[in-house]
């Protein structure tokens, strides 16, 4: 095994101390280990694996030793919290993504300067895979400098509409659409599953998929049915669709499996609608046509009542 070879596999804390420029003090999280569901692969999918966690945050100097003040040092806490607080926001594909997200929280903290760090799934093989990374505060400043340079948009808040079959089928659909295009807020049209049978398989994850699919599949028809309907399945996208005023369809796939906060797997298209809402901040729901009474849900009959 040559030098470099060696070298790729020392701890962070080599790694760190081998291509430091200046000097710093470091702390570090060795082997913080969580049971998360990450992956890009199916078998990855509604399960959890083990990760382990190790960071090398390089910090500025401080009197902190000198006075034994606790209040002029970065915490620990800094570190997992970064940890915790990303493996809570969504569910992601890529360690990759997970390791990006960690460090660049860790560094909005002003006293860190660098971060190494270095993420490995226990599960996969019999040994163990994972990825590495170094970002500094040069990187984390100029991410910050080019955000400020797009500046920051408010978020939007939609208003849901829940479609029964049969208002897709009926001759009013275009009366409804006209009516909810003129509102003035963005709006999100959320669907039941097809009336064709729906397959069931002997399993509860296979099931929740097919019924999601379903209601992908009848986002697909409403689209067909009136070009102003775009289909549409991921948060981005949602967010660009709001904020242009485009009249979206949503294909709940994607969020539904993605998320961490997952709705039951039982969850009717009612309850997947009243979910999406929550995601979004909207105030409520809107059962257009008839339709059955939830709370915090409300019923329109006729298009009139949107105004």
């Amino acid at each position: 095994m040559t030098k470099d070879t060696a070298f790729a596999f020392e701890t962070l804390e080599t790694r760190a101390s081998a291509t430091a420029r200046d000097p710093h003090d470091r702390i570090a999280v060795r082997d913080y280990t969580v049971n998360v569901e990450i992956g890009a692969f199916q078998a990855e999918r509604g399960v959890t694996q083990g990760i382990r966690f190790n960071v090398v945050l390089e910090v500025a100097n401080t009197a902190a030793a000198k006075f034994d003040d606790v209040d002029q040092v970065l915490s620990y806490d800094t570190i997992t919290e970064a940890i915790d607080h990303q493996l809570e926001v969504e569910r992601l594909n890529l360690l990759e993504t997970l390791a990006e997200r960690i460090a660049a929280q860790i560094l909005t903290n002003p006293k860190a300067i660098r971060v190494f760090v270095r993420i490995e799934k226990l599960d996969r093989i019999p040994g163990t895979l994972g990825v590495e990374i170094v970002r500094s505060r040069i990187d984390a400043d100029n991410l910050v400098k080019l955000d400020e340079t797009v500046g920051e948009e408010a978020p939007v808040h939609p208003r849901v509409f829940f479609l029964p079959n049969a208002l897709i089928q009926s001759s009013a659909l275009k009366t409804w659409l006209n009516a909810i295009e003129t509102h003035c807020l963005p709006a999100v049209l959320c669907l039941e599953t097809t009336q064709t049978p729906i397959p069931q398989a002997d399993i509860t994850p296979a099931n929740r998929r097919i019924n999601l699919l379903s209601i992908e599949q009848n986002a697909w028809v409403l689209a067909g049915k009136d070009s102003r309907c775009v289909v549409v399945d991921s948060r981005t996208e949602l967010d660009w669709a709001m904020k242009r005023d485009q009249l979206s369809v949503w294909a709940p796939s994607k969020m539904v499996l993605d998320a961490t906060d997952k709705p039951s797997p039982d969850a009717s298209p009612l309850d997947l609608a009243g979910w999406f809402a929550e995601q979004f901040a909207a105030d409520q729901v809107y059962i257009l046509g008839s339709g059955p009474f939830r709370e915090n849900m409300q019923v329109l009959a006729q298009p009139e009542m949107l105004a």
